[in-house]
């Protein structure tokens, strides 16, 4: 067995530092940017007066920093060669995306936007595996040139993590000639959608409520008539772009379907592995930078003239959070690299456990980790000038909405006890 992180990854990761160093970090610092990462930083992210959503400057300044990583190769790292990308494994995904976490907020790595100057798209492998030629080209390649733009459309109002339930319904209708599709229901956490060209909308077309089977995902244009945002949802960590909409009377040609009719819930699988396990590695880093920013104040602080850490009860919850980090660690980069060694299909029937496991965790552990850190560092800690507040209201959020902590524990569950999985069937 060997553990080292390769050393082409070690070549790689110290050419993005040095892309960092030189081109991001001097676009942070110019024009007050700093703003939107400093104590200023949930106000000069949101509009609070055009719905709570985020600023132009802000979005602007994301995909300025997008464009340098492109020009500079870093961009579509984890994309197919073909796309323009380097076929970007997942474990060099999950070593980058720690890292990138380890170093605390900063352009380079944005998670409250999912931004990084190292990309993640899922949505890539979802259409490349699933998407026809001329979808892959339309979606894929327009997706990199900022023509297209998807955002996820399955979590319904009434129905949150259990999509089997959904109510929003499609049935065949022909408009003008044109064999299609009507659509009518709800969504809601539908993220992105100020921006989105379209809407993955996943919608009932057959089989009964609760039945895996029988949903399917079409690609609606957004805006489009019946099509309706009723509100942005204002969360824990601002600013929003979730919102709550209806679907009435919306139509679509059958060409807008994505996959397979009635198979929609395997594509929403598809996403959810690969997002899961990189979230799980920048869970990771920012626990990891929590408890490092903690230590390092500790041995500064010098309350009744000696260090803070000199007192095991500042020490012990450290321990115990820098013990699990080392854990969860070497199982993220071994579900990574099993995912990089086997069919994309397999995943599910074989390790999907495993990646929940990996995620659930590192989302409760960054939570645990920031709130350390928080108490550690006293009353700065609890301040906006110190970054722990915004790490805590940020992944908090992770512990629902990648999959709510107990939906992916009842996945292990039932890996476990032999429902699914290799040992199915295993005990009687």
């Amino acid at each position: 067995m060997d553990f080292a992180v390769p050393q082409e990854l070690e070549d790689y990761y110290a050419e993005l530092t040095r892309f960092i160093e030189d081109t991001i970090i001097p676009l942070e610092q110019q024009d007050d940017n700093i703003r939107f990462f400093d104590h200023r930083r949930e106000y000069a992210r949101t509009d609070f007066e055009n719905g709570g959503l985020p600023r132009h400057e802000w979005e602007d300044l994301l995909r300025q920093s997008r464009k340098l990583a492109d020009e500079a190769g870093h961009w579509r790292f984890s994309a197919p060669k073909k796309y323009g990308g380097k076929d970007g494994s997942n474990l060099w995904m999950a070593v980058i995306r720690d890292r990138f976490a380890q170093r605390g907020l900063g352009l380079h790595n944005d998670l409250q936007n999912e931004h990084s100057i190292v990309g993640n798209f899922p949505f890539v492998a979802m259409f490349e595996h699933f998407g026809t030629e001329e979808q892959k080209q339309e979606f894929i390649l327009g997706g990199f040139e900022g023509t297209r733009r998807v955002a996820f459309g399955l979590t319904e109002p009434h129905h949150g993590s259990d999509a089997t339930h959904m109510e929003t319904v499609a049935v065949r209708e022909t408009r003008d000639g044109v064999d299609g599709w009507r659509i009518d229901g709800e969504k809601m956490w539908i993220t992105g959608m100020h921006v989105a060209t379209h809407c993955a909308m996943f919608a009932r077309t057959g089989g009964k409520a609760g039945d895996a089977s029988g949903i399917t995902c079409f690609l609606v244009p957004n805006p489009t008539e019946g099509l309706q945002i009723e509100e942005w949802m204002w969360t824990f960590n601002m600013p929003t772009d979730h919102p709550r909409l209806s679907v009435t009377n919306v139509w679509v040609p059958d060409s807008a379907i994505l996959g397979v009719e009635g198979r929609g819930l395997a594509l929403a699988q598809s996403f959810v592995h690969q997002n899961r396990i990189r979230q799980a590695a920048s869970s990771l880093g920012a626990a990891t930078f929590c408890v490092e920013e903690s230590v390092r104040y500790a041995r500064e602080r010098k309350p009744f003239g000696e260090e803070l850490a000199r007192n095991q009860a500042i020490q012990f919850p450290l321990v115990e959070l820098a013990t699990q980090c080392e854990m969860l660690r070497l199982l993220i980069y071994k579900t990574a690299w099993d995912m990089d060694n086997m069919p994309h299909e397999m995943i599910e029937k074989t390790i999907s456990d495993k990646v929940s496991m990996c995620n659930y965790w590192a989302n409760r552990l960054v939570c645990q980790a920031a709130d350390r850190a928080m108490q550690v560092h006293g009353g700065i800690g609890y301040s906006r000038h110190k970054p722990f507040e915004h790490i805590y209201r940020h992944h908090r959020r992770y512990r629902i909405t990648e999959g709510a902590e107990e939906i992916q524990m009842r996945k292990v569950g039932a890996y476990l006890f032999g429902y699914l999985g290799p040992k199915r069937g295993m005990y009687g």
